[in-house]
């Protein structure tokens, strides 16, 4: 399907446990991993050279988000605890302890703003809480100005929409809610998918978002009216999904059905990153490489090169040949 790649990827070992999220800054030129062994590592994206780590988590770290001009970054861990952390010394900013397990984060567009989720577990209900970092007292009294209580279905993954109103979660069930930022309220809600969604991705311009699904489908939506766009189907559920910022490509990482893992090999790294166009929701490409499931996808904001973190621990970064950028997908 893809002519073999010329350039070797780059191989990011700098976790003991299996990857749990990967983020690139907006410039791209740092690239974030969190993973289950309570390490945050933060990479040069040009050459897999690991520039330094945020120490503190006592837990699985869920998830990882960078502000807009790189100068603070997010984590949430299953230590109960989300931290705020100064990008470039390593130094914690802020520790926001929670009564479960930190799930997704995210800054707002302005960095002012960070929202978490948290899970529903011993005897805790998920919710949904927003600080305002401009408000030192939130922070020291460890008091958001917002908490949204979502007793049916927990958040498994959530992102900003366009202009920091709201926020856009998926549930376990499969359905997608936007929560204001503001109110609270539910703005919006969409249920296309019939299983867990475990990956949300907005498109560069916030305009559209691309969602993973356990149902073995990854979708696109607009992220304003929550209209469905397209559905791109797979055989095995789908982990994260990430949209091009500069081809009308999506790029899924997934696993495989509990009940097939005795039955394949997994020593041939024979996961595969698989690659669909945008417009004609039609596979063109795979790419291997994992000893186990892939689970978070990113492509470089600069579109020349995507990363993937898998259940074996490691990050790939894979940069495109030049014929990729001429594919185009036979009508």
């Amino acid at each position: 399907m893809f002519p073999p790649q010329k350039r070797k990827p780059i191989l990011l070992q700098g976790h003991e446990r299996s990857i749990t999220q990967i983020k690139y800054n907006r410039e791209g030129d740092l690239l974030f991993s969190v993973a289950k062994d309570t390490v945050a590592n933060v990479w040069y994206s040009v050459n897999g050279e690991r520039l330094g780590t945020y120490n503190g988590h006592t837990g699985a770290v869920w998830c990882v988000d960078c502000d807009w001009d790189t100068k603070s970054v997010l984590t949430g861990s299953a230590d109960n605890s989300c931290r705020l952390w100064d990008c470039e010394t390593g130094k914690q900013l802020a520790l926001l302890n929670t009564n479960s397990a930190v799930r997704t984060c995210g800054f707002d567009f302005s960095g002012n703003i960070i929202m978490f989720s948290t899970d529903k577990q011993m005897g805790y209900q998920c919710f949904l809480n927003f600080f305002d970092l401009r408000d030192p007292q939130q922070i020291e009294d460890n008091q958001p100005y917002l908490s949204i209580p979502c007793s049916e279905h927990k958040i498994t993954s959530a992102v900003w929409g366009p202009l920091g109103e709201f926020v856009i979660a998926g549930h376990e069930n499969g359905e997608i809610n936007q929560f204001s930022a503001k109110s609270g309220e539910i703005l919006k809600k969409a249920k296309e998918h019939t299983k867990q969604i475990n990956d949300i991705q907005p498109s560069v311009d916030l305009t559209i978002f691309i969602t993973a699904s356990k149902d073995n489908t990854a979708k696109l939506f607009d992220s304003t009216s929550l209209d469905h766009i397209k559905t791109f189907k797979t055989e095995r559920p789908v982990n994260s999904a990430a949209i091009s910022p500069i081809m009308d490509h999506v790029v899924m990482g997934g696993g495989q059905e509990a009940m097939e893992v005795t039955t394949t090999s997994t020593r041939i790294g024979k996961f595969e990153a698989r690659f669909f166009h945008a417009a004609y929701e039609e596979e063109f490409g795979r790419v291997k490489g994992h000893f186990g499931p892939i689970n978070c996808v990113a492509f470089h904001p600069d579109g020349k090169s995507y990363s993937s973190g898998g259940e074996d621990g490691y990050v790939r970064i894979h940069y495109f040949d030049p014929q990729y950028f001429d594919f185009e997908l036979e009508a």
